[in-house]
């Protein structure tokens, strides 16, 4: 199955196509930014159809992260892929930041739990825990930079995310120190589209994943126990 891969939730803006029968990306491209993503995505998308020498028609389905992140690059990225489905009568799934940053690291079949953590302003962070193998240790949430280390206390973690720095120099000293610590602007595009095709179009539709609301005070999260992830 060819899959196109779409990301505009962070401070990219990218887009792949996958091939799941080989195992390969035929063709992709991202450009670091923070603003424009309007005006940059289309024709990137454009580029990376014909750089991998199909069309849109030939697409299996359309992978887009949903959040968290930029509430302009989500719309902006849905948007795209919503239409580029409805046109070429394809399925879209969608698929969260939090879980394509997590991904790669799960799929080494790591032995040490993966903290997600993404930027949220105003000393807070989205933030998700999954143990090596990808089940859930704190489902998705928004939480000050104190609760999240409380997570420490399931050992010591790869944190990975654009806030992986900022959560690692605020790193218990009383606790293990992280294994790794993988600061990322944004995800690996090529697990956007890994990530979507696993999932289906009925339980990871493509529409924004908020844990917030625009402008409103971030509720206050504690890591709770575990419960189940969205992709």
């Amino acid at each position: 199955m060819l899959i196109l891969a779409i990301d505009t939730a962070l401070d990219a803006c990218a887009a792949a196509v996958l091939d799941t029968e080989t195992g390969k990306l035929i063709a992709q491209e991202s450009q670091a930014m923070k603003r424009g993503h309007a005006e940059a995505l289309m024709p990137l998308i454009a580029r990376v159809i014909a750089a991998s020498g199909t069309a849109f028609t030939n697409l299996g389905r359309i992978a887009v992260t949903t959040g968290p992140g930029s509430f302009t690059g989500l719309r902006v990225g849905l948007s795209a892929a919503r239409g580029i489905a409805l046109a070429a009568n394809i399925p879209v799934v969608g698929v969260t930041t939090l879980a394509a940053y997590a991904a790669p690291i799960v799929s080494q079949n790591a032995e040490n739990p993966v903290i997600s953590a993404i930027d949220a302003r105003h000393d807070h962070i989205y933030l998700q825990v999954v143990a090596g193998n990808g089940s859930a240790l704190v489902r998705p949430c928004i939480a000050s930079i104190s609760e999240a280390l409380n997570a420490w206390r399931f050992g010591a973690p790869h944190i990975v995310g654009n806030a992986a720095s900022i959560v690692a120099e605020r790193w218990p000293s009383h606790a293990v120190a992280p294994a790794k610590v993988e600061p990322q602007a944004a995800p690996d595009i090529a697990w956007v589209g890994w990530l979507g095709a696993a999932v289906s179009p009925n339980t990871a539709p493509a529409r924004p994943f908020y844990l917030r609301a625009p402008d409103a005070k971030p509720a206050k999260e504690h890591l709770a126990g575990a419960a189940p992830v969205s992709p």
